[in-house]
C-alpha cells in the first residue's frame, strides 16, 4: 500500500494538494473542483474518505501484482 502511495505520489510528495492526478481523483470522486482545492481542502477530504483511500490503495496493490 506504502509503495502504491509513493508512486500516485511522484513529483508532488512534499505538496500532494498540487498533484494534477490527485486533484482528478479528489474531484471526481467528492464534487469538488480541482482548481479550488487547496491544503486544507486536501487534508479534510484525506481524513474524512480515509477508510475509501484504504480501500482504494489495497485495491491498486492487488490490481498492480496481477499486471503481467
Amino acid at each position: 500500500m506504502i509503495s502504491t502511495l509513493w508512486r500516485l505520489s511522484k513529483g508532488y510528495r512534499l505538496c500532494p494538494w498540487r498533484s494534477p492526478y490527485l486533484l482528478w481523483r479528489i474531484e471526481t470522486y467528492s464534487g469538488l473542483h480541482a482548481d479550488k482545492i487547496g491544503p486544507r481542502d486536501f487534508w479534510r477530504f484525506v481524513w474524512t474518505q480515509r477508510h475509501a483511500l484504504v480501500r482504494f490503495l489495497d485495491w491498486a496493490d492487488r490490481m498492480r501484482e496481477q499486471r503481467p
